[in-house]
């Protein structure tokens, strides 16, 4: 039997309509350890997360009241930090993109596996160490401090989602040295066999990290049939 996860740091808060997919989920997370909370709208979703401040988020896209895109959009006001996970029936690139977009930080298309949803959880909740990388740094109009998960360009707030700060946070702390896809994935993901995983999530991850950067997107170098690069001179 697994030993018991605090619920102080390991509590999730399931949006999902579909009684069966709750009870699905919910099992199977609390045999993992993890503390559920169920919200079947958006507004009552949105109101759970305000009070109780979970860890992670797992969230359906199709929701009554208040639909997924929405309540996306409003955790991400109240917490950039929170991290999202996506759950769409929809299995178009631009469906993916919009949540993407709006503040999710990765997506499972339904029919999906237990043990996927599992997988991702746990690769969401894991965190870079956080020695990893001095407290600031600048490079050009960026000026980024790690602890604060806090992005500066021009003297500007900068909203970047957990992911896009974790591999911001890799990059630049790479010293200029090309970090693989297989990489990335494996340390801003958490996947212990990268392989499985369309590293297009990479991909379009750094896309949306280099249009935020503005006009110094240029620092995010692509390093063909490698990986990404960040130029901090």
């Amino acid at each position: 039997m697994r030993p018991p996860v605090s619920p102080a740091k390991n509590h999730i808060l399931l949006v999902e309509d579909d009684r069966d997919i709750q009870t699905l989920l919910k099992y199977n997370l609390e045999r993992e350890g993890y503390a559920v909370a169920l919200a079947g709208d958006g507004e009552s979703a949105v109101s759970l997360f305000r009070r109780q401040k979970p860890r992670c988020v797992i969230l359906d896209l199709m929701l009554p009241r208040v639909d997924g895109l929405e309540v996306c959009r409003l955790l991400r006001t109240d917490d950039r930090r929170v991290p999202i996970l996506m759950l769409t029936a929809k299995n178009t690139e631009a469906d993916k993109i919009v949540g993407l977009e709006m503040g999710a930080d990765d997506y499972v298309t339904k029919p999906f596996s237990v043990r996927e949803v599992l997988s991702r959880v746990k690769a969401l909740l894991r965190r870079t160490a956080p020695d990893a990388a001095p407290a600031s740094r600048t490079a050009g109009a960026l000026a980024v401090d790690f602890e604060k998960y806090e992005l500066l360009l021009a003297g500007k707030t900068v909203p970047l989602t957990p992911k896009e700060f974790e591999l911001l946070k890799i990059l630049w702390s790479a010293n200029g040295k090309a970090v693989e896809r297989d990489s990335l994935l494996e340390r801003v993901w958490g996947y212990d066999r990268a392989a499985d995983i369309d590293t297009r999530t990479v991909d379009q991850h750094v896309a949306r990290l280099r249009a935020k950067l503005g006009r110094e997107k240029r620092r995010v170098v692509t390093v063909k049939n490698v990986g990404y690069r960040f130029i901090s001179e």
